[in-house]
């Protein structure tokens, strides 16, 4: 067996326990690396970019460090491809969330069917980091649409992309990065200096799997050409490079608007809306999202595969050719 047929393999199991188990429930690698992080981020802060550019090159450079030397642990023990094959899909179960994302949607979903509100607010930091106290049901159900369109491309799309094309490190570099994000790239008082590499590594990494995950979206999703013509139309307004294609691909695959109003701990935005000739999200609207989002990610599953393995056999061709 090859090393490019280990890694599909690695990631077809990945994506297989994360699509049977969710997310593991005790000593997660994410939180871990975040309690690093978190640890070395009181150490060097300082309200300054390069403070933040040294905190992001340790922080992530470790991770993908340390990934690569457990890749060569793993090739130089056995002439069997068996540790390679466990690694890689323990690493693509670890980095992807897919599961545990549309699970919250559900449990969401659930609680505003029943007319649950406080519920429905108090499950909403688990999905987003919106202030949830002041949202009415609809709103809720417009958060939860969002955070399941641009989750679908961090915590799914993206790491596949990045799994199929530099393994075991790419998946953990892109899940480092997009927690690092998560933790001081948004624009917050403290953050704002020391967040800037994060934010705009994040969003290098992050381009490729979005746009994927607006394409897929369109091609899957029941409104192929109002996802198009949303992407292109509205993309471009949000503050997000990589949330926009995604989230106005889905509310036009969907039907719906997304954007306008909303409250991130106490700071209001007031973004553009997208998709502005669809009608208002409803509740039922969460589970759309929910199941366009597993479609996109089982095509992403095989698009990733497959240019990754076509990628490999180009570079083994110009390797070949290069030696004559």
């Amino acid at each position: 067996m090859g090393a490019a047929d280990v890694r599909m393999r690695g990631i077809l199991l990945g994506f297989a326990a994360d699509a049977l188990l969710g997310d593991p429930r005790r000593g997660h690698p994410v939180a871990v690396f975040g309690r690093a992080a978190g640890a070395l981020e009181r150490r060097l802060w300082r309200d300054h970019r390069g403070a933040g550019a040294l905190h992001t090159v340790l922080a992530a450079g470790g991770a993908v460090a340390a990934a690569g030397a457990a890749c060569r642990a793993a090739r130089s023990r056995a002439a069997a491809p068996l540790p390679e094959l466990v690694l890689t899909a323990a690493a693509t179960w670890a980095v992807l969330g897919g599961t545990s994302l549309t699970r919250e949607a559900q449990a969401v979903r659930g609680a505003l069917e029943t007319g649950d509100l406080e519920l429905a607010r108090e499950r909403l930091p688990a999905l987003c980091g919106r202030d949830p106290q002041r949202l009415e049901a609809p709103e809720v159900a417009r958060a939860v649409v969002e955070s399941v369109a641009e989750n679908t491309s961090d915590a799914v799309v993206g790491a596949l992309v990045w799994g199929a094309l530099a393994g075991v490190p790419g998946l953990v570099g892109f899940r480092a990065v997009n927690t690092l994000d998560a933790m001081v790239g948004h624009r917050s008082p403290r953050h704002r200096r020391f967040g800037w590499a994060a934010a705009r590594l994040d969003d290098a990494a992050g381009g490729p799997g979005a746009r994927l995950t607006a394409v897929l979206a369109a091609l899957a999703g029941p409104d192929p050409r109002g996802a198009l013509r949303a992407w292109r139309a509205d993309a471009h307004r949000h503050p997000s490079p990589n949330a926009g294609p995604v989230e106005a691909s889905f509310a036009g695959a969907l039907g719906v608007r997304l954007g306008g109003t909303l409250a991130y701990g106490g700071r209001v935005e007031h973004r553009p809306v997208l998709n502005a000739s669809g009608r208002a999200v409803r509740t039922a609207d969460i589970e759309r999202a929910v199941r366009l989002s597993r479609r996109v990610g089982q095509l992403a599953l095989v698009t990733s595969c497959l240019t990754g393995a076509a990628v490999r056999r180009l570079r083994r061709g110009r390797t070949v050719g290069g030696a004559r």
